[in-house]
């Protein structure tokens, strides 16, 4: 079929949007209509402000808290995970570093020279001069002379 032969649903099909169409911009280019359509929503956005001071008042939240505080929570929550990230990077590598046969060794061999080094303070200290029952000379009492 070409264009020419078209059926009559097709061509009552096209009239129809074509009659819609005309009637749509017909509206929107009346004077009456636009101003209506103006007010309309000027009152809306007026119902909308007076109905976020009420829920105000009454300490009821509203959508736009409501979308902040979800918009904060979502960002907390982003922060949390890339912290989370973090710590789970230095715990690796402290399970890398502690793990590691070298280290172990050195603490090992740090924790015998400290152990010497404890047992070398007491036998100085058992084999000294004044043990404990004398008393050190910064805790002597002074005599005063009576006078």
């Amino acid at each position: 079929m070409s264009s020419d032969e078209k059926g009559p649903r097709e061509r009552i099909t096209k009239a129809g949007e074509d009659a819609l169409g005309k009637f749509a911009q017909d509206l929107l280019e009346n004077p009456l209509v636009t101003g209506a359509l103006t007010r309309a929503f000027e009152a809306r956005e007026k119902a909308v402000q007076a109905q976020e001071v009420a829920m105000g008042a009454l300490n009821i939240p509203s959508a736009a808290d409501i979308e902040r505080l979800t918009r904060r929570v979502r960002s907390v929550s982003q922060r949390l995970e890339g912290i989370e990230d973090g710590v789970d990077r230095v715990d690796e590598r402290m399970g890398g570093l502690t793990g590691s046969s070298d280290v172990e060794q050195r603490l090992a061999r740090m924790e015998a020279q400290l152990d010497k080094l404890v047992a070398d303070v007491a036998a100085i200290r058992d084999a000294g001069p004044g043990r404990s029952d004398q008393v050190p000379s910064g805790q002597e009492r002074l005599s005063v002379p009576a006078e």
